[in-house]
């Protein structure tokens, strides 16, 4: 073999490597089994189902195992894989190309890794409640998801009046109606969130921070081993879940019981919730860092 590294490379056997490539696409399937159950019926799950569409990867994109960036694949040279891109052949066997693939993506590669480490490093805002899905259904008749409101419109924006809103991630604040972004001004932070002053920004408590490192997962590409991007796939999934629970729409129809956040019993529950995930999206955020860090080729993006 003449796959050069710093470090030995990973070497799979057939078996092996077949193995956990099964055990991927059947971990996979069963998590995009509801979506796929629903293509073309015109009904939408609230939390599955926005993992689709608000990030733009189809279910196939996760059921393609890749073994890692520094990772042999005996045999494989004669499989479909050995075509795909971003890999590369050495007689009988196959590795990821990933000289090329940091070639073709350094300047996102950068950013990302800057991002996860910058975010774990922060401390956690734990004092946002997810307030960000009341803020975009303050004062307004026409809302983004089809459910109703469990409270009444006006209700529903004394919510937003008497509370503290802290939203620090940008991608949550872009969607706030716009009688409701006074609301968000000069509370955590001077600034308001924006895409240039993410990095800034960005901290672990936040609930769309912990679905992101799905999103940067997946970025990376076939640099990323299958296990870890459906662990953050999975991160994403129960995050989701408790920001539509915590949010103002009732979604009685489809099982799910609502984390009140304008209760005292609820903001607690919240918050609980709100601390485990953060500390599994700093794991996460570890693990990609890792995955990615300590290739030689990306050395000095970390």
């Amino acid at each position: 073999m003449s796959f050069e590294t710093s470090a030995a490379p990973t070497l799979l056997t057939d078996p092996e490597w077949r193995e956990r490539e099964r055990r991927h696409q059947a971990r996979a399937d069963a998590a995009t089994l509801g979506r796929r159950e629903r293509a073309g019926t015109g009904r939408s799950h609230p939390v599955d189902d926005f993992l689709f569409t608000y990030y733009p990867f189809r279910p196939g994109l996760l059921r393609r195992w890749h073994p890692g960036a520094n990772v042999v694949l005996q045999g494989a040279a004669h499989e479909e894989r050995a075509g795909w891109k971003w890999y590369r052949t050495d007689g009988d066997d196959v590795a990821v190309d990933r000289a090329a693939f940091v070639r073709k993506n350094a300047r996102s590669i950068r950013f990302i890794v800057s991002l996860l480490g910058r975010t774990a490093q922060r401390a956690g805002n734990f004092g946002c409640f997810g307030l960000h899905e009341w803020a975009m259904v303050y004062k307004q008749d026409e809302h983004r998801h089809e459910s109703p409101l469990r409270l009444s419109q006006g209700e529903t924006d004394t919510v937003v009046e008497s509370h503290r809103i802290a939203c620090t991630h940008f991608d949550a604040f872009r969607f706030f109606t716009p009688a409701a972004v006074e609301h968000n001004a000069g509370q955590a932070h001077p600034v308001l969130p924006s895409r240039e002053n993410q990095p800034r920004l960005e901290q672990p408590g936040c609930l769309h921070a912990g679905m992101d490192v799905y999103k940067w997962a997946i970025k990376l590409g076939p640099l990323v081993p299958g296990e870890l991007l459906l662990d953050c796939f999975d991160l994403a999934r129960d995050i989701r879940e408790l920001d539509m629970q915590a949010s103002p729409y009732d979604l009685s129809d489809w099982g799910s019981t609502p984390v009140a956040i304008e209760t005292p019993a609820g903001k607690a529950e919240y918050v609980r919730r709100q601390r485990g995930f953060t500390e599994r999206s700093n794991l996460l955020r570890a693990r990609v860092i890792d995955a990615v860090g300590a290739l030689p080729e990306l050395s000095a993006l970390v």
